[in-house]
């Protein structure tokens, strides 16, 4: 009989317990935000910063989530064999990560301007305080979503060291995407919320209705990045990578409402549209094909 893969090493676990597997989830929206605050390419200097301080943000919520969360990943068949359940990592550990994840955040936000410095504590307080939002309000889902909707706020913020008004309207389109994701993946845990006493949209709502609603919150998301995408007058590739992103949308919407509880395919298909809004972005923005579309 086969032994089966190795056990990972350090790194490796390491890797698992902050799930960097599904950073592209949401590092190619950090990546789009930054070329078009930068207005092209920009400098390394400002990149390396950026890029230092989404990973250290999203790992700090990550590592105390699991913290957070560990007596309720014990409980949950789903994650019951992650680290600290199963007792591979300590907790007092995956606060350690967090703290320093934390630390690493504030100093990137220093060394990018004031206004970076000054916001990144709020920016902290919120992809760490979503851990306990499931336990007092069925608000939880569209607050993942806020944490998803911090990055073209942030973006703008490191870049430029201001916040421009429209980009407001990528604020919102984040919000609604990130809040749609969070809906998928809430149903697929319905019902050990149900059983752990959490709250959640699905379970507050039922699945009929979170599957009507995720279609709705896609179209609103495509939107509102097709006003940010017209407040920039960028150029036709970046709206064709919103249409195509909008067809796997209904593809992945099709698939949820055939089966709501398994999110496994809207899941591996929200990595694709993320890669298609930063594919769209640099052609638009690195390509000059197509005209700029006027402005609102």
């Amino acid at each position: 009989m086969s032994a089966g893969p190795p056990p990972p090493g350090r790194l490796g676990e390491l890797g698992r317990f902050l799930e960097i597997q599904n950073v592209g989830l949401n590092l190619p929206f950090a990546l789009a935000f930054l070329v078009l605050a930068a207005g092209g390419v920009p400098s390394l200097w400002v990149v390396v910063l950026v890029v230092i301080a989404f990973v250290s943000a999203r790992n700090a919520g990550h590592s105390f989530n699991r913290w957070a969360d560990r007596d309720l990943d014990a409980a949950n068949p789903r994650t019951r064999s992650r680290a600290i359940p199963s007792g591979r990592r300590s907790p007092a550990s995956a606060l350690a990560i967090a703290a320093a994840s934390g630390a690493v955040l504030l100093v990137a936000a220093y060394l990018l301007n004031p206004l970076a410095f000054v916001l990144a504590p709020v920016a902290l307080a919120i992809v760490c305080g979503y851990s306990y939002t499931k336990r007092f309000t069925v608000l939880t889902t569209p607050f993942l979503g806020l944490v998803e909707a911090v990055t073209p706020a942030a973006v703008f913020i490191a870049v430029q060291g201001a916040l421009p008004l429209f980009v407001l309207l990528a604020v919102g389109g984040l919000l609604a995407w990130g809040t749609a994701f969070e809906t998928v993946h809430s149903l697929g845990d319905l019902e050990s919320d149900r059983a752990l006493g959490l709250r959640s949209l699905p379970a507050r709502v039922g699945v009929r209705a979170s599957v009507r609603l995720v279609p709705a919150l896609h179209a609103l998301a495509l939107l509102l990045l097709a006003a940010f995408g017209f407040a920039l007058e960028l150029r036709l590739p970046y709206f064709v990578g919103l249409a195509a992103m909008a067809a796997i949308a209904v593809s992945t919407d099709r698939s949820l409402a055939r089966s709501p509880t398994s999110a496994r395919v809207p899941f591996q298909r929200h990595f694709v549209m993320a890669a298609l809004y930063l594919a769209g972005v640099l052609v638009a923005v690195f390509v000059p094909i197509g005209p700029h579309v006027p402005g609102l």
